[in-house]
Protein backbone atom coordinates (compact mmCIF):
# COMPACT_ATOMS: atom_id res chain seq x y z
CA UNK A 1 0.00 0.00 0.00
CA UNK A 2 1.74 3.59 -1.47
CA UNK A 3 1.15 6.98 0.60
CA UNK A 4 -1.80 8.06 -0.92
CA UNK A 5 -3.72 4.92 -0.49
CA UNK A 6 -3.09 5.09 3.12
CA UNK A 7 -3.91 8.90 3.26
CA UNK A 8 -7.09 7.75 1.30
CA UNK A 9 -8.22 5.35 3.42
CA UNK A 10 -7.62 7.20 6.82
CA UNK A 11 -9.62 10.12 5.63
CA UNK A 12 -12.23 8.23 4.34
CA UNK A 13 -13.18 6.24 7.63
CA UNK A 14 -12.43 9.88 9.78
CA UNK A 15 -15.28 11.77 7.58
CA UNK A 16 -17.56 9.06 8.14
CA UNK A 17 -16.62 7.93 12.08
CA UNK A 18 -16.02 11.65 13.20
CA UNK A 19 -17.93 13.55 11.27
CA UNK A 20 -15.81 15.78 9.67
CA UNK A 21 -15.60 17.93 6.41
CA UNK A 22 -13.40 16.08 3.96
CA UNK A 23 -12.01 19.56 2.82
CA UNK A 24 -11.09 20.22 6.42
CA UNK A 25 -8.50 17.46 6.45
CA UNK A 26 -5.29 19.06 5.53
CA UNK A 27 -1.75 17.87 5.99
CA UNK A 28 -0.55 20.52 8.64
CA UNK A 29 -4.03 20.52 10.24
CA UNK A 30 -3.66 20.14 13.78
CA UNK A 31 -5.66 16.11 14.27
CA UNK A 32 -7.03 16.58 17.40
CA UNK A 33 -8.41 20.18 17.25
CA UNK A 34 -9.77 19.58 13.78
CA UNK A 35 -11.51 16.35 15.07
CA UNK A 36 -12.16 17.64 18.09
CA UNK A 37 -10.96 14.44 19.90
CA UNK A 38 -10.73 13.86 23.44
CA UNK A 39 -9.73 10.85 25.35
CA UNK A 40 -12.90 8.61 24.76
CA UNK A 41 -12.29 9.60 20.28
CA UNK A 42 -8.43 8.27 21.03
CA UNK A 43 -10.22 4.92 21.56
CA UNK A 44 -12.29 4.83 18.18
CA UNK A 45 -9.24 6.46 16.04
CA UNK A 46 -7.24 3.59 17.69
CA UNK A 47 -9.59 0.87 17.01
CA UNK A 48 -10.67 2.16 13.18
CA UNK A 49 -6.88 2.03 12.97
CA UNK A 50 -6.66 -1.69 14.05
CA UNK A 51 -9.55 -2.55 11.68
CA UNK A 52 -8.92 -0.58 8.87
CA UNK A 53 -4.96 -1.51 8.64
CA UNK A 54 -4.05 -4.59 11.26
CA UNK A 55 -1.70 -2.22 13.04
CA UNK A 56 -2.07 -1.65 17.04
CA UNK A 57 -1.05 1.94 18.25
CA UNK A 58 -0.37 2.77 21.98
CA UNK A 59 -0.33 5.91 23.96
CA UNK A 60 3.14 6.62 23.15
CA UNK A 61 2.43 6.81 19.27
CA UNK A 62 0.62 9.79 19.98
CA UNK A 63 3.59 11.10 21.25
CA UNK A 64 4.56 14.60 18.83
CA UNK A 65 1.28 13.83 16.80
CA UNK A 66 0.41 17.20 15.91
CA UNK A 67 -0.91 17.16 12.25
CA UNK A 68 -2.16 14.62 9.68
CA UNK A 69 0.92 14.63 8.15
CA UNK A 70 2.35 13.29 11.11
CA UNK A 71 -0.37 11.02 11.37
CA UNK A 72 -0.12 9.82 8.13
CA UNK A 73 3.27 9.13 8.46
CA UNK A 74 2.97 7.33 11.86
CA UNK A 75 0.85 4.94 10.42
CA UNK A 76 3.07 4.18 7.17
CA UNK A 77 5.58 3.43 9.58
CA UNK A 78 4.29 0.97 11.42
CA UNK A 79 2.74 -0.87 8.09
CA UNK A 80 6.68 -0.67 6.80
CA UNK A 81 7.57 -2.29 10.47
CA UNK A 82 4.69 -5.09 10.19
CA UNK A 83 5.47 -6.03 6.65
CA UNK A 84 9.44 -6.45 7.25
Amino acid sequence: MNKEEIIERINGFLVDEFEVDNDEIEPDANLKDTLGLDSLDYVDLVVSIESNFGVKLVEVDFVGIATFQNFYDLIESKLKAKTA
